[in-house]
């Protein structure tokens, strides 16, 4: 392997960017294919993109015949959850059960204990103080589940700049409609409002802190590995 395009691949997993390192294995010819930076002419386009959803190195023909072996480096998904409440003691094993690192941040210390967070990344700080240290990225899903302005709305700021593949807050649709119009007078436009999975989880109907992780879980998982619809 090149020894330059190593070094750039290395780079990118330092900085948990996607990369794909694609290999002619007539020619012996590589190419490395950085996640946001794929030529939108390139002829592997939408195998590309197909590759940074699943993670899976393999091997394609392409259309000219060419044998070509497509060898993905992902950063690990990251589930980042903003409070530490009984949805969040339902979700933590469960994502973590589903391969994401998982990190609750709560900076109400008589909800973020150990007790009720065995084994769990936990932070008892403020989300911004946390975040300055820890930022996130395209491969961070994000939960708000606090209910609390004063906790929720910084981190969804963040998730929404940092492009996170998920972005999802607790509440009804009132409560996000006032959370909208915080945001909105904050910077917030209208586009990165609308990506905001409010009321958070999946329609199933979910009551009980057990169901709603569920729901939640199921569209983190669906935003990291289904194909975006059309226009969305």
């Amino acid at each position: 392997m090149d020894l330059h395009l190593l070094s750039q691949l290395n780079e990118a997993r330092e900085d948990r960017r996607a990369a794909i390192l694609v290999t002619d294995l007539d020619s012996g010819a590589q190419r490395l294919v950085r996640r946001g930076e794929e030529p939108s002419a390139d002829p592997l386009a939408t195998e590309l993109a197909r590759r940074f959803r699943s993670g899976k190195s393999g091997l394609i023909e392409a259309a000219n015949g060419q044998r070509l072996f497509l060898t993905v480096s992902v950063p690990p998904p990251r589930l980042v959850i903003i409070g530490a409440v009984h949805i969040s003691q339902a979700l933590v094993p469960m994502a973590t059960m589903s391969g994401f690192d998982v990190t609750v941040i709560d900076p109400r210390t008589a909800f973020a204990t150990e007790e009720r967070f065995p084994g769990t990344a936990l932070c008892a700080d403020w989300p911004e103080d946390v975040l300055a240290t820890r930022p996130l990225d395209a491969y961070t899903a994000l939960a708000a589940l606090t209910h609390d302005p004063k906790i929720d709305d910084f981190p969804l700021q963040a998730a929404l700049a940092a492009g996170c593949f998920y972005v999802g807050a607790l509440g009804s649709r009132k409560t996000h409609g006032k959370r909208a119009e915080r945001l909105a007078e904050a910077g917030v436009s209208a586009a990165d409002l609308a990506r905001i999975d409010a009321p958070i989880g999946a329609d199933i109907g979910a009551a009980s802190p057990a169901e709603i992780a569920v729901a939640v879980l199921a569209n983190v998982i669906a935003a990291l590995r289904k194909e975006p619809e059309a226009g969305s």
